[in-house]
């Protein structure tokens, strides 16, 4: 239960999130004794907590967190996952961590080699799955086409798609662009009957609604995040100051506000918040780290919708028509 801005904001989302839906249960996982012990006072019934003697720090390396870091509430948490005591973890920690740590005890399904940290971003005709955010630098051909099959599968259930329109993060749309892994992904692809793979596209796709799925290593898509998040709070903050300057600016901000709103509705970066990773066996959700009430909210609501959806299990079963 931590993040840059500490536990207020997560225990916030998770009392608002606990008592809107009471048939859900709730667990703290957290260095309680730690804690301002005002914050866990008249906690909703199915909202409990869970002591850990330990915490992971941001600067934490994957491997110092797998040697030393057993008991933190990051270790502890993702234990319950693998133990079945809870359905999901969502966590604001450390990513690197979080990704080594659910490797080690919830492992990969067959087929699958690594996760991959998949996102859904506003698009034109609904929403973009952009994977992988940075938990792989280097990636193979085969490692690519997993992470096709697998943004496939959860766009197929989460957005009700029959068949996801999935294409390649590329510096172009020629089959002579890109590096030789991509390359070699495109080949695999248009061999793979089983998604529905449209080719090389570059960023702009990501947001026209042509595709469901834009597939890339964790460099790249990493990369196109930030410098969506960067555009989408310069955007912002140039309207707010159009808005508000001078006279006039403030009222044709009375008389535009109804399409504003609706554009903030639509693009407000905290309905977006939560990145799976996906191919480990269980639900792990990554919320920002410097996540809102309102951003940790909709992480944990992601969350459920995965579990109910049974995304892992869905993923787990395509592979196996796949490659068994």
């Amino acid at each position: 239960m931590g993040g840059d801005l500490g536990p207020h904001p997560i225990l916030s989302a998770a009392r608002r999130f606990a008592s809107s839906h009471p048939q859900i249960d709730i667990i703290l996982v957290a260095q309680l004794d730690a804690l301002d012990i005002s914050l866990l006072s008249n906690l909703p019934t199915n909202l409990s907590t869970f002591n850990a003697s330990d915490i992971v720090l941001m600067d934490d390396t994957p491997a110092t967190v797998l040697r030393h870091r057993q008991q933190s509430s990051m270790w502890k948490t993702l234990e319950l996952v693998k133990s079945q005591q809870v359905d999901a973890c969502v966590s604001s920690g450390n990513t690197g961590a979080l990704m080594a740590i659910g490797r080690h005890l919830l492992k990969t399904y067959s087929g699958i080699d690594r996760p991959a940290i998949c996102k859904p971003l506003p698009a034109t005709n609904g929403r973009c799955y952009l994977l992988d955010l940075g938990a792989n630098i280097n990636c193979t051909a085969q490692q690519l086409e997993q992470f096709a099959t697998m943004g496939a599968v959860l766009a197929q259930v989460a957005e009700g798609c029959a068949r996801p329109k999935v294409g390649l993060l590329n510096i172009g749309e020629e089959n002579i662009k890109g590096v030789e892994p991509v390359k070699e992904a495109a080949l695999l692809l248009q061999q793979n009957e089983k998604i529905n793979y449209v080719g090389f596209v570059e960023g702009d796709d990501i947001y026209t609604g042509n595709v469901d799925v834009v597939v890339c290593d964790g460099f790249l898509g990493n990369i196109a995040l930030k410098v969506s998040e960067g555009a989408a709070k310069f955007l912002a903050q140039s309207i707010h100051r159009l808005f508000s300057n001078q006279w006039y600016g403030r009222f044709m901000g009375l008389l535009a506000a109804p399409v504003v709103n609706q554009f903030r509705a639509k693009f407000d970066p905290a309905r977006y918040n939560g990145a799976s990773l996906l191919g480990l066996q269980g639900t792990v959700i990554k919320s920002h780290g410097a996540a809102n009430e309102l951003s940790f909210y909709y992480a944990i609501e992601m969350a459920v919708r995965h579990v109910e959806n049974q995304i892992p299990q869905k993923i787990n079963a395509q592979f196996t028509n796949l490659y068994n």
